[in-house]
């Protein structure tokens, strides 16, 4: 099987008061399209950083990331910000709702930057499918947290990304709200095909994975 995801060497270094510290080192990561992957480590050991990089998000110091064979950080600031919005979704443990907007507005956002005849067709058809028929209307603060988290899983599948990351999407979640949220991206996983790297302390969450990947001290533990 093809790898849709890859990494040469990352190395993500930081400069804090007066001395550099990597917080990832050597990071050669191969992952095959339909696989889903946890990622797990102590606190600190590099998961935020290396999901934010894989993303697009941060930018690496050193190394490269290639996703579906595009070298992603080649790429000018414009082309990648369309390639990551196209190619990638972004599940964040604190959701970043807007706290204005409805949950149907809040998935629409990324629709909306480059066809907004579709967003609202596309946000509603995907909400109603995650079960969140009846909160289209709602704002985030008339929402619980695992009704939150669907909204920002939502709006991180409404493009049909080939790759979903995921950093500590239960983290602040119940035991209940943490299984409707796995059997979602499990079933999202499978029916869709979408590859998908899971940040998590959690076992139970890794026991959804089909693959388990450990980072210590910014290093990958083979």
């Amino acid at each position: 099987m093809s790898n849709i995801i890859k990494t040469e060497n990352l190395v993500k270094r930081y400069f804090l008061e007066g001395t550099y510290i990597e917080a990832i080192t050597d990071i050669n990561l191969n992952v095959t399209k339909g696989e889903m992957v946890a990622l797990m480590g102590p606190s600190g050991s590099g998961k935020s950083t290396l999901l934010h990089i894989l993303g697009g998000i941060d930018i690496p110091t050193e190394g490269k990331v290639f996703i579906k064979e595009q070298d992603i950080f080649s790429l000018s600031e414009k082309k990648l910000a369309r390639f990551r919005n196209i190619n990638i979704g972004f599940v964040f443990q604190f959701h970043y709702l807007l706290p204005e907007f409805t949950a149907l507005e809040n998935v629409m956002i990324p629709v909306q930057i480059y066809n907004k005849k579709e967003a609202r067709e596309k946000a509603e058809k995907i909400l109603i499918r995650l079960g969140l028929k009846d909160r289209l209307n709602h704002k985030p603060s008339q929402m619980s947290g695992g009704e939150q988290q669907r909204v920002a899983i939502a709006r991180a599948i409404v493009n049909n990304p080939s790759v979903l990351l995921a950093d500590e999407p239960t983290g602040n979640l119940d035991t209940f709200n943490t299984q409707i949220v796995m059997e979602m991206l499990k079933e999202l996983n499978k029916k869709n095909n979408v590859t998908m790297v899971i940040a998590t302390h959690d076992e139970e969450v890794a026991k959804y994975c089909d693959r388990i990947i450990f980072l210590r001290d910014g290093r990958l533990q083979t």
